[in-house]
């Protein structure tokens, strides 16, 4: 006989349609979502806290990549922290630290005070965001591992896809600093929800010492790469970034195993080809996020709730198909959801190549973002999926700072690099025939980023690894 949805299987894991599974999932979903939201409703606030705050588009991008960075460089480390002393301590500890340094942007008097602040964030999210993945994967039964990551994909991607929406809604109604200061009930409610229902887990065979020298050079290197591409005057934070991270590669081989990365979850090969598709994916959707939501509002006219409105079709789509798409790609693996999914999300791109002056919603701005969500909404579950069932268990946190690392560094680096290459400098924000040429040229080069991604993926990922979580 069976037992009941509430009686937990032998091996002490939880059923994802239990009470408690549920509550897992909704509190690990809240968590990753509250990063991820911030990484895009402070978007449709740019044009206006670089207004008030007297910032020029470089101002513009430090306030996003003040944030990435941070994230990109920590989140190893916050894995890491995770798997040595419990995931629900640390994304707890993220979660708060999260809290206190979006309300420290929201009272910012300047843009520097704003962009130390997202900094500060970014070491939040770092703690936070790994463990909401290596929750689910230590918690829940192996069979209900790729729909749980399917659910928190497409609620994770929603999360995404709705922080246009309500960011323009408190820039139009309370004014930008509330696109900060709105996480702190969303803060509130997480701790009081993991705090209940989320159980404790970490690797109990973790030992050895922190790689606190590896974390440094990865910070510093991803932050003088940054700052090369950005000032594009400073080509010796540029060459200092290049020769940091060369280092930490180094240090990395040579401390295995007690390295920040284990060079041993390199060796499956699978592994290694959807971390290189997620660097240029996620580079070319942090193009995208952060050109998209200006361009509608300084070239097209839209307002800030309009702008914020474009991107509501992908939020749905998201919801409604990302868990399905996990449970494909469980099924007939996940090479082809993948390839076919990067591939559309290249078309929606080069369909928003065309939005300009008098766009129209109808007819250019919603078949864009549509397509757009539709290759979302197949890609990132079997992606997301493929990376945990692709690395050993005990290493559920680190596999999952690895790939978040990754993805955010690509967003980070291509922030950085793709608006000097297009032109997009100094105050061109408020030069709309300047922003819109700049938009366009970025829009085909993020296109051909997807049509990268998807060939690697097409000729690298042959292996169902998802087969094994029956």
């Amino acid at each position: 006989m069976t037992s009941g949805p509430e009686e937990p299987p032998a091996d002490g894991h939880v059923r994802l349609k239990s009470a408690r599974g549920r509550w897992i999932l909704g509190a690990t979903v809240l968590g990753s979502g509250l990063a991820l939201l911030d990484s895009t409703v402070v978007n449709v606030a740019l044009p206006f806290l670089g207004k008030e705050l007297d910032a020029g588009m470089d101002g513009l991008q430090w306030t996003i990549n003040a944030y990435t960075l941070t994230l990109a460089g920590l989140i190893l480390l916050g894995g890491s922290l995770g798997d040595r002393y419990g995931r629900r301590k640390i994304f707890l500890i993220g979660t708060v630290w999260f809290a206190v340094a979006s309300a420290l942007c929201g009272l910012s008097p300047n843009i520097e005070f704003l962009i130390t602040a997202r900094a500060l964030q970014g070491i939040g999210g770092a703690l936070l965001t790994p463990g909401s993945l290596a929750i689910i994967q230590a918690s829940f039964v192996r069979h209900d591992r790729p729909r749980a990551v399917g659910v928190w994909s497409g609620l994770g991607g929603v999360a995404s896809a709705i922080g246009p929406l309500l960011g323009g809604w408190l820039v139009q109604t309370a004014g930008w600093r509330w696109a900060f200061l709105i996480n702190l009930p969303f803060a509130l409610l997480i701790v009081f929800v993991a705090l209940r229902h989320v159980p404790e887990s970490k690797d109990e065979l973790a030992a050895g010492r922190f790689d606190v020298l590896g974390s440094v050079l990865a910070a510093l290197a991803l932050a003088g790469i940054t700052y090369g591409l950005v000032q594009k005057g400073a080509p010796l934070p540029l060459v200092a970034g290049v020769l940091l991270g060369a280092a930490f590669v180094a240090t990395q081989i040579r401390r295995s195993p007690d390295s920040l990365v284990p060079v041993s979850i390199f060796r499956n090969h699978v592994f290694t080809a959807v971390n290189v598709v997620t660097l240029i994916m996620y580079a070319a959707m942090g193009v995208v996020f952060f050109l998209l939501v200006i361009q509608l509002q300084v070239v097209s006219h839209f307002s800030p709730i309009a702008a914020g409105l474009a991107m509501l079709p992908t939020t749905i789509l998201m919801l409604l198909l990302s868990a399905r798409a996990g449970e494909v790609a469980k099924r007939f693996g996940p090479r082809w959801p993948m390839t076919c999914g990067i591939l559309l999300a290249g078309v929606g791109f080069l369909w928003m190549s065309t939005i300009g002056p008098g766009a129209s919603y109808p007819f250019q701005v919603l078949p864009a973002v549509s397509v757009f969500g539709l290759g979302l909404s197949a890609a990132v579950a079997p992606l997301t999926a493929t990376v945990l069932a692709s690395a050993d268990e005990r290493y559920a946190g680190t596999a999952s700072g690895v790939n978040n690392a990754v993805a955010r560094t690509g967003s980070l680096l291509a922030v950085a690099a793709v608006p000097p290459l297009v032109g997009l400098v100094g105050d061109a924000f408020e030069q709309p025939p300047v922003f819109d040429a700049g938009f366009k040229l970025a829009m085909l080069i993020s296109a051909g980023m997807m049509v990268v991604s998807a060939l690697i993926t097409f000729f690298t990922i042959r292996t169902n690894v998802l087969a094994t979580e029956d």
